[in-house]
């Protein structure tokens, strides 16, 4: 059970800020668990880190802000995580690299529903300026994949942005899988039982093959 009795508002030095951000992006992160975005507030999150509503807002102005920030985050683990593998493995063909996307991805479901908030709320809620930055961000962080890719710039670029298309769509669909309780109701629908680990790699062997070869 979370203590309801706050911790001091002004975190001092620079270690204290960025442990205190930390707490924040943690708390949130615990929440989204098991509370959809739409009914998470700003009260939830200050309550979850122990601390007063009034601090929370010192470190981000709203919820869309402290989510993005949460996207950030992940997006910059897994792009470490894809690059160290690239590193490693060097893959020369479109198969080996199909192979490293695929085993990068795993793991990573908390970051594909990050994805799916961005395109819906995220970035329509957000000041413009924090959405640029995120923008120069993002590719700054894919300067590093691009350089450990066998393709030129412009085919790696468009076959991170096929991914990304495949891994949210991906996620939204199987998101929707019908429950057991509603298979067992309705067995017909079972047509509709659909896994991310399964179909996400073969669209993407299939897109990369694909792009590779018009190349």
């Amino acid at each position: 059970m979370v203590s309801e009795t706050p911790r001091p508002a002004r975190a001092r030095s620079p270690e204290e800020k960025s442990q205190r951000r930390d707490d924040i992006l943690r708390a949130a992160e615990r929440l989204w668990t098991n509370t959809p975005y739409a009914d998470l507030s700003m009260n939830q999150v200050a309550r979850e880190a122990k601390l007063a509503k009034g601090t929370l807002y010192l470190y981000f102005d709203t919820k869309e802000e402290l989510f993005l920030a949460l996207l950030t985050e992940h997006l910059q683990q897994w792009l470490a995580h894809l690059t160290g593998m690239l590193a490693e493995r060097q893959p020369k063909t479109p198969n080996d690299v199909a192979d490293v996307i695929i085993d990068s991805s795993k793991g990573y479901e908390a970051l594909r529903r990050l994805l799916i908030l961005l395109g819906t709320v995220l970035e329509r809620n957000v000041r413009p300026e924090l959405t640029l930055n995120f923008k120069r961000d993002v590719r700054r962080m894919l300067q590093e994949v691009i350089a450990q890719m066998p393709f030129e710039p412009d085919l790696t670029l468009k076959i991170i942005v096929h991914v990304y298309a495949l891994a949210v769509g991906w996620q939204q669909i199987t998101e929707e899988t019908p429950s057991s309780e509603t298979l067992r109701r309705y067995p017909e629908m079972s047509f509709l039982t659909l896994d991310f680990d399964t179909e996400f790699p073969i669209s993407v062997r299939a897109t990369i093959d694909r792009l590779t070869a018009k190349a």
